[in-house]
């Protein structure tokens, strides 16, 4: 009986020692996983068509990333139902640092996207702030937003203005100008911003809600003209263009935020090193000047922070679907 009693005493401290050696060596894989990471490639999901604003961001934090972690970041375009395809597709990849999306405000919006942005992702950094510009065609006879509204009260759903498709926020933006100035225009969807200024400087489309990165250079050589921004301030990149809010049009902010995300369950000593190489990038010079070039804001921040940004801006914006009484499926 002792000797039976002694036996199993021992058995169990053995499991017991085995099990502390395993858990040992599992923490010390991890922590060489991490402090490794990255060891092979890193997809940057862009959930839009290349050539747009989204696309432009994400191009050069992916070549900051590359440079910043000694390993090559590429950016891989998966647009398709306003975003929610590639987001869909991150929130499902597997959560071990490499799958990478590029977060625009506004995706996740529609009813049932197939993923839940307060559960199925791991904030890391936001990068910028990019306001919503309303521009129009030069053949256009609009010099301001007032212009803009007399027109659209004058000629009803003529007037055609170009949006990338929701759940964006150039869309929502759009509808709840339709709302507040009580103005009937015709919004035209498109793929993404890319098609969307081809299409206005071709003059298919007579304004649109768009963003400033692939539509700068037409601005400055007068193949577009900006007509207001939706940044509480006006921008850097175009200074002489006034707020929303400075023509007269209350109550109407459209600002997206761009930042990094991962899916849930990636290792926070990943997290925490992509957040601190992030922060850097973005904080620096030659990235503060670029950002700024293109219309956005450089916005660095801590995970939380950017937690609490997505929390906010998700719950703002619905509370506008569910004033408009939109209804976005997919």
């Amino acid at each position: 009986m002792i000797r039976a009693l002694f036996a199993v005493r021992k058995r169990t401290a053995f499991l017991l020692a085995f099990a502390a050696i395993a858990v040992s060596i599992d923490m010390t894989g991890q922590g060489a996983r991490a402090e490794d990471y990255p060891s092979r490639i890193v997809n940057l999901v862009v959930a839009f068509p290349a050539g747009g604003g989204v696309d432009t961001v994400g191009r050069v934090v992916a070549q900051k990333l590359t440079e910043a972690l000694g390993q090559q970041v590429i950016v891989v375009n998966r647009p398709g139902a306003g975003s929610v395809i590639g987001t869909r597709d991150v929130a499902k990849a597997t959560p071990d640092g490499y799958t990478l999306l590029l977060l625009v405000t506004g995706a996740g919006l529609p009813s049932n996207p197939g993923y839940d942005m307060g559960k199925d992702f791991a904030p890391i950094s936001l990068i910028a702030s990019v306001p919503i510009v309303i521009m129009a065609n030069p053949s256009v006879p609009v010099k301001n937003l007032q212009d803009v509204i007399a027109l659209a009260k004058k000629d009803g759903d003529k007037v055609t203005v170009g949006t990338p498709p929701a759940p964006t926020l150039n869309y929502f933006g759009a509808e709840q100008f339709k709302a507040i100035t009580g103005t009937n225009i015709t919004i035209v969807s498109y793929k993404g911003t890319g098609p969307l200024t081809n299409d206005l400087v071709g003059g298919h489309v007579m304004l649109a809600f768009n963003t400033l990165p692939p539509a700068i250079g037409n601005i400055q050589a007068g193949k577009l003209r900006a007509i207001a921004v939706g940044s509480p301030q006006r921008m850097a990149a175009i200074p002489d263009v006034p707020t929303i809010a400075e023509s007269g049009v209350k109550d109407l902010e459209i600002v997206q935020y761009y930042g990094l995300v991962a899916p849930t369950g990636t290792p926070q000593p990943i997290i925490d090193k992509l957040n601190t190489e992030l922060r850097k990038i973005v904080s620096s010079e030659d990235m503060k000047k670029r950002l700024l070039d293109a219309g956005g804001d450089p916005l660095p921040s801590t995970p939380a922070e950017y937690a609490t940004n997505i929390a906010r801006e998700e719950g703002k914006w619905q509370a506008v679907i569910k004033k408009l009484g939109l209804v976005i499926t997919y």
